[in-house]
């Protein structure tokens, strides 16, 4: 199922309309090879999958995009919806097709498929789905762009990019799970709404568990380069700890009242991983808090476990965690959600 054809010859004799409008100058080398041709392919045309396909569109982030998904009614729908609003984007080449060799030469490719939880049935059998139906998906990934970058967002994000790394055979740095940057969002979100200022300016981290475990770091917590803690005990202002726990509870508990509310997340997704596409594509070298190998960090080493840390993303993928100061109860904390993750990883088989 690929693009449209651009009818660029009509007409029985197959006139050439392209060759009609345009010739060639004099003495003309051929396009430079070194010009870089971004392509990127989004796995699963859902909700999520679509609001992240359209966000990258608005936001001129590829020269190819390719859709894969295993409904392809659907799918050719959502292609041909995309290519018809063409005269108000940036161009970019559309292609769609239920065959994973649509995805061949990607610099990224964003998985978001995944298995519906169905009534009464346990999350470790879901989980079991997915694991089953990412077998089925990662290796074509890896065989069509074995230079890619994959970048997972299926729930739960942690073990599935776990389960990719391991299907796909890659080095490390170049799977990385979406992990807490929504969640990071929306912390910073709660803490600028709650001071009155812009999100922005906010610097403030979640780690460890796309989950009920994931872990706040208030001592890093920054507003306009101001610790905030250390500015609150350096005026002697009071604050009570359990002010500060209501508002992580918020963010663990916003994703479940934007479902309840209109039955799935989409709109924030679709900007968190864009913006994640920009950093890994462009080279940005920004740090995003995203699920990546953790053996070795803030003393896990009880197993390879994937789990969102501080990590400096580039063209390479990873390219490094950053080495931000815990306190001992974050540490432990940090550890506690490690051990959470590989808990499930085990049952696996």
């Amino acid at each position: 199922m690929q693009k449209s054809p651009s009818a660029s010859s009509l007409g029985p004799g197959g006139l050439d309309l392209a060759q009609a409008f345009f010739k060639p100058i004099q003495n003309c080398d051929p396009p430079s090879s070194t010009k870089r041709h971004t392509k990127i392919s989004v796995i699963g045309v859902g909700n999520v999958g679509m609001a992240i396909a359209q966000t990258i569109l608005t936001q001129d982030l590829a020269d190819e995009l390719a859709l894969v998904d295993a409904k392809s009614d659907k799918l050719r729908g959502e292609m041909l919806d995309l290519q018809h609003a063409a005269a108000f984007l940036p161009r970019t080449k559309i292609n769609a097709s239920v065959d994973y060799s649509v995805t061949a030469g990607s610099d990224l490719c964003i998985v978001t498929a995944g298995a519906r939880q169905n009534p009464g049935e346990s999350r470790l059998n879901l989980l079991q789905r997915n694991v089953a139906l990412f077998s089925s998906i990662i290796p074509p990934l890896a065989k069509y762009s074995p230079d890619s970058i994959l970048l997972i967002v299926s729930n739960p994000v942690d073990v599935l990019t776990y389960v990719s790394w391991k299907l796909s055979g890659f080095p490390s740095n170049r799977v990385i799970g979406s992990g807490t940057n929504l969640d990071s969002s929306r912390f910073r979100f709660l803490i600028a709404d709650h001071l009155d200022v812009n999100a922005q300016d906010v610097q403030a981290f979640i780690v460890g568990e796309h989950g009920d475990s994931s872990v706040a770091l208030w001592s890093s917590i920054s507003i306009g380069g101001v610790p905030v803690l250390s500015f609150l005990k350096n005026q002697q202002i009071a604050y009570e700890k359990q002010t500060l726990e209501n508002i992580h509870k918020a963010v663990v508990e916003s994703a479940y009242e934007v479902i309840s509310l209109k039955g799935y997340t989409s709109w924030a997704i679709g900007y968190s991983v864009a913006n994640l596409a920009r950093s890994l594509l462009r080279d940005q070298r920004k740090i995003h808090p995203v699920s990546v190998l953790a053996k070795g960090f803030y003393g896990i080493d009880g197993g390879e476990v994937f789990l969102s840390l501080p990590a400096q993303l580039g063209r390479g993928g990873v390219l490094g965690v950053t080495n931000i100061h815990l306190t001992d109860e974050e540490v432990q904390r940090l550890r506690k959600s490690a051990e959470t993750i590989l808990e499930v990883q085990s049952q696996l088989g």
